[in-house]
């Protein structure tokens, strides 16, 4: 039978090669892409306080452009190239079109769209690390942190799990888009670096209210709808685990929004849009290490965890721990992220479907990949609780490995430049860091004060639109 026109292959589009997964990579590629810039950046600046909201969204912007350049210079083929040792790759650039233009190591993809579908992964996990960090870390501390730690850190989890010549990969660890590579890795990375940061200003803790809260809800929408990307390319197929894998993104999610708010209305006695955000994270984040290997129905079971155990240690095991009492954390990275990627990864040890992750690893071998919920039916308890071993493993090395990495690099940086802003950007926040404000408009009566670029102290009431009760101008 002659093939159409446009499925016949041709130069620029090889035998190996299919068109659609192509097409579908590409896409996904940019969902993941949009849920960072602008979805993590409108999130991040409209989270925090109105003084910090160009700070905290300009350090998401800024690590988004970083990674992606180290990521052709050095990156990718540390994190999927020839092993260099057990844990990594050997540095090279990813620039050579007779490189890029190749099949890549897994899919019918060149490896062009490999190298931009797992640079927007790479990038979004160090941009989670700032949301530790917001409204206190110098910024060229940060301008340095984002390399350092990409290329220490990330590299390393990456390789270890996700390229086929990694330890943990070797050992059968399930990890569908990023439980423990992404989530898990943030999550304790930035509670270490906040840490060694410090915390922001008492009056800043005390006080800080999101400056705009319909702003948030966008920005968490983005990351939401984005997610279908971030699982749905897991495969780097367009197939029916892609399916699965995005059906059970959302009803996780779901699931952990209402448990969330179900839990702030019983304690609390009313709901808030802050918990539904924080309990839609977490549920994402949860079923990404399983999306596409677990029934819909275990999608409702750690939809249910994911919206109350990160609830707990939030709301109540933080204010009795000493060390998570100390460390500020604005917008509760360490919860929502090293919390709920840690359950996902365990949680997907008990649910994994033999026959799912058949599909998905594309092996024969029915003793690796094996939930221990399928193992007891099925008489094979000792692989079941194997695969839970192998996931509580891989969850404790990437613990370590961010603790310790994560440290060091801190400790680097402040003998270079101080890792905390000075008194007087702590004070007066976007202004004295970047020399802007996020918002032009100010309410009648309100006093424009403090511009570094600008000493004349303003009274509203000076300008035109002071004298018009029904209008607010711009300034």
């Amino acid at each position: 039978m002659e093939l159409p026109s446009n499925l016949i292959p041709d130069e620029a589009s090889p035998e190996w090669m299919n068109k659609g997964d192509n097409a579908w990579q590409l896409t996904t590629a940019t969902l993941v892409g949009l849920q960072t810039i602008p979805g993590l950046v409108i999130l991040y600046g409209s989270m925090v306080k109105r003084k910090w909201a160009i700070n905290s969204a300009f350090m998401a912007f800024y690590a988004f452009a970083m990674v992606l350049v180290c990521w052709v210079g050095w990156g990718f083929r540390m994190s999927f190239g020839d092993k260099l040792v057990f844990f990594l790759g050997k540095p090279s650039v990813a620039l050579d079109e007779k490189f890029l233009l190749k099949r890549a190591f897994a899919g019918y993809l060149p490896t062009a769209t490999m190298v931009f579908f797992q640079s927007v992964f790479a990038a979004i996990t160090v941009v989670l690390i700032a949301g530790s960090l917001l409204g206190r870390m110098n910024f060229r501390a940060w301008i340095l942190f984002v390399p350092l730690w990409f290329t220490f850190s990330y590299t390393i989890a990456a390789f270890s799990i996700w390229c086929p010549q990694g330890w943990l990969a070797k050992l059968g660890v399930i990890d569908f888009a990023g439980g423990f590579v992404i989530h898990l890795s943030a999550g304790v990375a930035g509670v270490t670096a906040a840490f060694w940061v410090g915390p922001r200003a008492e009056k800043d803790r005390r006080n800080c209210p999101p400056n705009n809260v319909i702003l948030m809800l966008a920005g968490a929408g983005l990351l939401w709808m984005g997610w279908s990307g971030f699982n749905g390319g897991a495969p780097f197929v367009a197939s029916t685990i892609s399916g699965l894998a995005i059906l059970n993104t959302h009803v996780c999610t779901a699931t952990s929004i209402l448990t969330w708010l179900l839990l702030d209305s019983l304690f609390f006695g009313k709901p808030s849009v802050l918990g539904a955000i924080q309990g839609m994270i977490t549920g994402l984040v949860c079923i990404t290490p399983a999306a596409g290997v677990v029934q819909c129905w275990a999608a409702i079971i750690m939809g249910i965890i994911s919206g109350s155990v990160p609830w707990y240690t939030m709301m109540v095991l933080h204010n009795k721990v000493k060390l998570l009492k100390l460390v500020d954390d604005p917008i509760a990275i360490f919860h929502t992220h090293a919390i709920a990627g840690g359950l996902g990864g365990i949680l997907t040890g008990f649910f994994a479907v033999p026959k799912l992750c058949r599909l998905f690893y594309m092996v024969t071998d029915w003793e690796k990949y094996l939930g221990l919920v399928y193992g007891l039916q099925n008489g094979r308890t000792p692989a079941g609780f194997k695969q839970v071993g192998i996931q509580i493993a891989a969850m404790g090395f990437v613990i370590v490995l961010n603790v310790v990495v994560t440290s060091i690099i801190c400790w680097f940086i402040g003998l270079i430049v101080p890792l905390r802003m000075s008194d007087e950007e702590l004070e007066n926040g976007d202004d004295a860091v970047h020399g802007e404000e996020a918002f032009a408009l100010w309410h009648e009566g309100e006093r424009l004060v403090g511009r570094r670029h600008n000493n004349k102290v303003y009274d509203t009431r000076e300008f035109s639109f002071g004298e018009y009760k029904d209008e607010v101008q711009m300034v």
